[in-house]
């Protein structure tokens, strides 16, 4: 079986040892994570949106992943904690001034440096290629270095000015630790959510029962006077039927005891200093009216039939 004409083989040859676990490229590995979409596996493009987890997607793969959740779209645990748009945040990045894309190499002659980043800190200047930590705020989508953060400490983005917490600080493509501290936070910031939602649905019931009571107790007009009998029916019909207009103007004409009319008075068109053709055009003046034989008959009720 072979070994011919005085060849030797050699140890590595004739044994087969354990095979050697392949070892995956850091650069290609940093290369993907910051380059490419989680989701769909594509060129990052704006806008671009990260999760609570600190994973990079399109917004375009986002939404048509939760139009569609089939099996093929879905990747398991890349996918399972995105339940609606409000389990990402639209990223606010600042873009490398250095970096040319493709602009520079259009006979394809040219070697591509994939150190080189499309987006920087803004704080401090370092490119976003995976040699340096970035992460995001939570609240407004700023992103910045973990140096800028550690450097300057404040309670304020150094960017946008929005307040922000400890809990709101997401980093970007972190290590197992960080995914694992970062799920933990998820899941207690969901819980708190649900809670929040328990606590309002009683509250909102106790609101309206609340007003149901406040409807069925009788109004300030009914006990004004301290006698809740005077709202009844009866007490109605013992109240006289309101004075008729001749005795009150009468009454107020003679000067006798009467309150005067509440409200503004009526001020008539004749009486203003304005002029006869502006007069002119309301009924009450003079033009306007006609004699007894100019009125409308009372069968045809028209003006012109007399």
């Amino acid at each position: 079986m072979g070994c011919d004409g005085g060849t030797i083989p050699k140890r590595h040859e004739l044994v087969k040892g354990p095979k050697k676990v392949e070892k995956v490229d850091k650069d290609a590995e940093l290369v993907a994570q910051w380059n490419y979409c989680t989701l769909s596996q594509e060129i990052l493009r704006r806008p671009i949106v990260a999760c609570e987890l600190g994973r990079l997607y399109n917004k375009d793969a986002v939404i048509e992943f939760l139009l569609d959740k089939s099996a093929e779209k879905a990747l398991g645990k890349a996918t399972s904690h995105i339940r609606s748009m409000k389990s990402v945040t639209e990223l606010k990045l600042s873009d490398n001034p250095a970096w040319e894309g493709d602009r520079g190499n259009t006979k394809g002659d040219k070697h591509d440096d994939l150190q080189r980043a499309r987006f920087i800190c803004p704080v401090v200047g370092l490119e976003m290629n995976g040699r340096h930590r970035f992460c995001f705020l939570r609240g407004c989508g700023c992103v910045f270095s973990e140096r800028a953060l550690k450097e300057i400490r404040a309670e304020v983005c150094h960017t946008c000015g929005a307040a922000f917490q400890e809990d709101d600080v997401i980093v970007l493509n972190g290590t197992k630790e960080d995914v694992e501290m970062l799920r933990k936070r998820m899941e207690e910031r969901r819980l708190r959510a649900k809670q929040e939602k328990k606590t309002k649905k009683p509250k909102a019931a106790e609101s309206v029962s609340k007003a149901d009571a406040l409807e069925d107790l009788p109004g300030p007009s009914k006990i004004k006077n301290g006698k809740p009998e005077d709202a009844g029916p009866e007490a109605r019909e013992k109240r006289g039927a309101p004075a008729p207009w001749s005795t009150a103007s009468s009454g107020v004409a003679s000067g006798k005891a009467g309150k005067p009319p509440g409200g503004p008075q009526k001020r008539s068109i004749a009486d203003s200093e304005e002029s006869e053709t502006y007069k002119s055009l309301f009924t009450t003046h003079s033009s306007a009216k006609r004699s007894k034989e100019e009125s409308a008959h009372w069968v045809t009720h028209t003006s012109y039939c007399f």
